[in-house]
């Protein structure tokens, strides 16, 4: 054990009639730098949550990307795609492409004994990625047929619908419209209200026929990514693979508003943690010149015994860091707790109509917990190399002179 290290475990107790004031401020300290760590680590989960959560309701909604004809951008009147299987090969065996599945939308009114309610029809293949819909099920099941749709619990209660009611719906072509009378097969619930009063879920071959196109045409094709980070780069390569008939649309181009609304929230998030890391930086720091002010005394006895200004230095670094240490780990204990009884047991409620979630999402990360602890390790021992700089200017003859 090193010189510095053996002196630093025995001297400046933290408890004790010996602790002075070093005990209570040290404690302060670890306190506030435990109260850092989680206020930035909580306020990390709970932002990459909450895009999470959005990005997967808009996405369960489209797809990462979406591939469709020139022509049919910005309006519901879709033009139509030729289904091409080779295509569809290609596209899946793009690296990062987890899933490839065709559509077509619709839009139409419901009507009812009491209201007329416009809806747009999300006509999908057999070949669907249920996943989402499975996860936002409230009542009922999926639809399995042509017949069938699943709506939203949002239009099931505006129009007093439940699963088995008939709902009849109009859709408007060329010069005439069409009837369909659908059976509700299940209601869903995602709490983003500008979905929940739009989307019903139907067959692809619904909407064929409704256009009037065959069964190798569809509105376009929708792409599912394995990793959202990578979508830039996986777009690229998805874009190489198509005709120079059909445009490829990420998310982020479809709602580039809310996708800029929740870009934002980083800058947020940057604040926060600066202000936390300075919080944690300035409790260490007066906790550590209290220490130096204390042991004066002390620091001129090692000096006049041959100890050297490096040598003090690293006795006092070794043992803020030490409270450095506890109170990162403390802070992430915490943090971990909370997080888990918010996952399991949704203590914060929200209101989805404000929030378009119905409690406070945590995404529990390992490396956020690892990046926040090094962060403030290195700005909280960082910020001491000035109070210990302070250590050279004690004087041996100064501070035996006082203790006389």
């Amino acid at each position: 054990m090193s010189f510095e290290r053996f002196i630093a475990r025995r001297f400046m107790p933290l408890k004790g009639a010996d602790s002075g004031f070093t005990g209570p401020l040290s404690a302060i300290a670890v306190a506030g730098i435990a109260l850092g760590v989680v206020v930035m680590v909580m306020a990390v989960s709970i932002l990459r949550g909450f895009q999470a959560d959005i990005t997967q309701k808009v996405v369960g909604f489209g797809s990462h990307l979406t591939v469709t004809a020139y022509d049919a951008g910005g309006t519901y009147t879709e033009f139509p795609v030729p289904l091409d299987s080779s295509l569809t090969a290609a596209i899946k065996g793009v690296p990062g492409v987890r899933h490839v599945q065709a559509f077509a939308t619709k839009g139409g009114m419901v009507k009812t004994e009491e209201q007329i309610y416009g809806i747009l029809l999300r006509g999908l293949s057999d070949h669907r990625d249920t996943a989402f819909y499975h996860a936002c099920l409230t009542e009922g099941r999926l639809n399995t047929s042509p017949d069938e749709v699943l709506i939203s619990s949002t239009i099931a209660s505006k129009l007093k619908l439940g699963v088995g009611d008939k709902m009849r719906t109009y859709f408007w072509q060329d010069d005439s419209y069409r009837a369909r009378a659908f059976t509700v097969s299940g209601i869903y619930n995602t709490d983003l209200t500008e979905m929940d009063e739009l989307y019903v879920v139907g067959s692809l071959g619904t909407v064929q026929r409704l256009n009037g196109w065959d069964s190798l045409q569809a509105g376009g094709y929708e792409v599912l990514v394995d990793d959202y980070r990578h979508l830039d780069d996986i777009a690229l390569l998805v874009s190489e693979q198509l005709p120079v008939e059909l445009r490829l649309t990420t998310i982020t181009e479809a709602h580039p508003a809310l996708f800029s609304w929740l870009d934002l929230l980083n800058t947020n998030i940057t604040l926060i943690l600066a202000i936390m890391c300075l919080v944690s930086a300035v409790a260490i720091v007066s906790a550590l010149l209290i220490m130096i002010f204390e042991k004066s005394a002390t620091i001129g006895l090692l000096k006049a015994l041959g100890a050297t200004n490096a040598s003090v230095r690293r006795i006092f670094l070794l043992k803020a860091s030490g409270l450095i240490a506890g109170g990162i780990v403390i802070g992430d204990v915490v943090a971990l707790v909370l997080s888990v009884m918010q996952s399991h047991w949704q203590l914060v409620r929200l209101d989805p109509e404000s929030y378009s979630m119905s409690h406070v999402p945590v995404l529990v990360d390992p490396w956020v917990y690892l990046g926040i602890s090094a962060a403030t390790l290195a700005v909280c021992l960082l910020a001491l190399l000035l109070p210990t700089a302070g250590i050279s200017r004690i004087q041996p003859a100064s501070t035996m002179k006082t203790e006389r």
